[in-house]
């Protein structure tokens, strides 16, 4: 017989709060509980390795709705293994162009403080200007 767990035991198995069980459980990522005659939630074993797969594909930058995509795909052929694959290139792609986002920010950002070690020739502070428009208006 498999092993069951209460709401609470599940959530301190699992490393979860009981909040994040429980919006799983909404979320459809986790499958509904069996429940005893007085109203608790009996969670099998498996819920345990459930959270810790979208625990782990969340810190891999996936969002609740691809995880539930994921979850949905067993492992049982090599199709399946690149219906997988396929994610991670998509999601490959959404971090390459996020990288390059804060990049740009970043060399934005030395670009405004390179101005501010040198010195507004106004003596206003070159930072301010720019998040004001520039030139346009001389607000600090």
């Amino acid at each position: 017989m498999e092993r069951t767990f209460l709401t609470g035991q599940i959530a301190k198995k699992a490393g979860v709060n009981v909040e994040t069980l429980r919006f799983y459980e909404k979320k459809r990522l986790i499958p509904e509980p069996m429940r005893m005659e007085s109203g608790y939630r009996k969670y099998p074993e498996e819920t345990i390795h459930r959270i810790q797969f979208i625990k782990n594909a969340q810190k891999l930058g996936f969002t609740l709705k691809e995880i539930k995509e994921l979850l949905s795909i067993t492992l049982v052929t090599k199709k399946q293994c690149q219906q997988v694959k396929g994610e991670i290139d998509h999601k490959l792609m959404e971090v390459d162009e996020k990288i390059k986002q804060l990049q740009e920010i970043s060399d934005a950002l030395k670009s405004l403080r390179r101005k501010c070690d040198e010195g507004g020739v106004d003596g206003k502070c070159p930072i301010l200007k720019f998040l004001y428009g520039g030139n346009k208006n001389d607000k600090d």
